[in-house]
Formats: structure tokens, C-alpha cells, sequence
């Protein structure tokens, strides 16, 4: 992170400066893998296969006009940042890397004996690798996560907790800002948000991700009084609530004058390996990186959204997120 007039952010290929950042994806996918099953069963993965389908994908979102990807895979969604890179290589695109590590339950058994809490005791091992990733880079690549990702669903598990606390401070050691996946039906981002502020997080560091799964305005206003930025971020997931509700509830918060709180995305991957092949463009046709340009924009501004709201959302809350609070 940079204390400078001219604050930098990291990505795959490495600093740049965040007012570069241009029009931004603030919670997407490159991978989801389930790493173990994939070695398991080769025969589902051809390396290859996948690197050059991730490289047409996004040479079509760049040309669409996004610049910068923000890249939520953590571990425990088989993050693989060399991947990535071999993907960037070819794309003319920013991607952000993450720590943290994504659990809907229990943490990693790695973690499961020592650290605070535990039979063993001792410092929280999980900071200390965020942290790491943060300031030095993850494992051996040289390539520096940006930012810190936690989740939480339904309820506030006791290992779901310690993971978010982790991140807490490592988001107090470094300034890097925080993103939670959240259960907006179940109302879990007030409950991240608690945590975190008791961990002396300002909430404004954070984007309490998937809170478009709902049309709850009274929660939407809630966790933006909070201080926080609403992540708008599943358009294209239909399944979990329909597009004209959506583009509806963001409308209404940019009527507001919320627009300044609220970030766009898709929460979508080049590949997930959660579903059997073809299922997902079957169940979710619009759930891809250019859907937004393609069909969303288009409706938010048939809706009223403005042009400057239009900018605000995907380009301006994307480099105050990113730019640390010292600059």
C-alpha cells in the first residue's frame, strides 16, 4: 500500500496506480476449482483448454470497456494466482488478487489446533499469512494480494468467526480493504459488519459482497448508514432473484443518492467447476463478465440512473475502496 499523493494498487502484473484503475468488476471470478478434486480426476481439467478459453473470455470483456477485474478467488475456492498470470499475459486487463480464505463453516484443519482459542494456543497463524500475501507476495510468485476476502452465510459459525477477525486484522496491520461474501436473505452482513467493527475495522474499508440477492431496501440502507459500500454483484444470477428486481433495487438506491456506496458485478468465473459442464449456462445463460455492459447498464439507465451514477458505481467507489485512507 502507498502513503503517497499518488496511491498505487496491486495486481497480477503488478503496482499501478489506482487512478488507472478505470471502469472496474469489483467482485468476479478468473478459476473456481475444488483443487483437490480437480488432481483427483484429471480427466475433467485440460490446462490448456482452460487457459484459452479465460483468455477469449476476457479479451471480450476488456473490448467491452472494463479495465480492471477484481478477482475474489481465496483459498477454499482453489485460488491459483500462476494461472492467472499465464491468463493476464495474454489480456490487456487488470486483475486484483485477494487473501483470505472463503468457509462457510470451519476453518482450514491446517489452522484447526494452534492459534488463539485453541488446544496449542499462540498467534493467529491466519493474520500473519494474509498479512504476508499482502506485503510480500503469495507463496513464491512475487504477485501481492490487494485486498482481504472473508464470508459468512447463514450464521456466524465459531470458525467463520476466527477467519473473520484474521482479516480484521490483517486489514489493521496493512490498510487493505475487506470484502465479505454475505447472505443478504439471512441479513449477514449486519452481522459482519458487528464483528468487524469490533475489531475496530472502519466500515467504511468494506464492501459487504451479494447484498443485490435481496430487494430489502431497509437492509440495503442499514449496512450503507453503516458506513459500508453494498456489493450489487450477482447480476446475472437470476435464480437467486430476477434481473428487473435488480436493476429496480439499484435504481432506487441511486435515486436515493446511495449510488456513491454501491459497486456492480456478476460474482462470475471463466470456469466454476461446481456444476456439471453445460448446467450453468443452462440454468444461468446471463450469468457471464459482459453481461453487465451487454444488458445492465442499458436497463439502470432506462430506469433513471444517471450517467454520472453510471460512472460513480464501477469507476469512482472502486478507486476510493483501493485507495488507502492515509493517502
Amino acid at each position: 500500500m502507498s502513503t503517497t499523493s499518488n496511491p498505487q494498487v496491486q495486481t497480477v502484473r503488478g503496482p499501478m496506480a489506482v487512478g488507472g484503475l478505470g471502469t472496474v468488476l469489483m467482485h468476479e471470478h478468473v478459476f473456481v476449482v475444488s483443487e483437490e478434486l480437480r488432481q483427483s480426476l484429471p480427466e475433467t481439467w485440460d490446462e490448456q483448454e482452460r487457459v484459452d478459453d479465460a483468455v477469449t473470455r476476457l479479451k471480450a470483456l476488456a473490448a467491452a470497456g472494463v479495465s480492471t477485474l477484481v478477482d475474489c478467488t481465496v483459498i477454499g475456492l482453489g485460488r491459483d494466482v500462476t494461472r492467472v498470470a499465464r491468463v493476464n499475459a495474454q489480456v490487456d486487463l487488470n486483475i486484483v488478487a485477494a487473501t483470505g480464505i472463503y468457509t462457510p463453516a470451519d476453518i482450514p484443519d491446517f489452522f484447526r489446533y494452534h492459534g488463539p482459542g485453541t488446544v496449542l494456543g499462540g498467534p493467529e497463524g491466519m493474520t500473519e499469512l494474509f498479512v504476508r500475501e499482502l506485503t510480500e507476495g503469495i507463496a513464491d510468485t512475487g504477485i501481492r494480494a490487494a485486498f482481504l476476502k472473508c464470508a459468512i452465510e447463514n450464521e456466524l459459525t465459531p470458525g467463520v468467526e476466527r477467519v473473520m477477525r484474521a482479516v480484521a486484522q490483517a486489514h489493521l496491520r496493512t490498510g487493505a480493504p475487506i470484502t465479505v461474501h454475505t447472505s443478504a436473505v439471512a441479513r449477514t452482513g449486519l452481522v459482519a459488519q458487528r464483528v468487524l467493527r469490533e475489531e475496530g475495522v472502519d466500515l467504511g474499508a468494506v464492501v459487504v459482497g451479494h447484498s443485490g440477492d435481496t430487494a430489502d431496501l431497509d437492509y440495503l440502507r442499514e449496512l450503507v448508514d453503516n458506513g459500508s459500500y453494498v456489493g450489487m454483484d450477482r447480476f446475472g444470477l437470476d435464480i437467486l432473484l430476477p434481473e428487473d428486481q435488480r436493476v429496480a433495487t439499484v435504481a432506487a438506491l441511486a435515486r436515493e443518492g446511495l449510488a456513491e456506496r454501491t459497486v456492480l458485478s456478476h460474482d462470475a468465473s471463466c470456469h466454476v467447476d461446481w456444476f456439471p459442464p453445460g448446467v450453468r449456462e443452462q440454468i444461468a445463460p446471463n450469468w457471464h463478465h459482459t453481461h453487465l455492459h451487454d444488458q445492465v447498464l442499458p436497463a439502470l439507465r432506462a430506469a433513471g440512473v444517471t450517467e454520472a451514477q453510471l460512472t460513480t458505481m464501477p469507476a469512482d467507489n472502486p478507486r476510493r475502496y483501493f485507495t488507502p485512507a492515509d493517502s
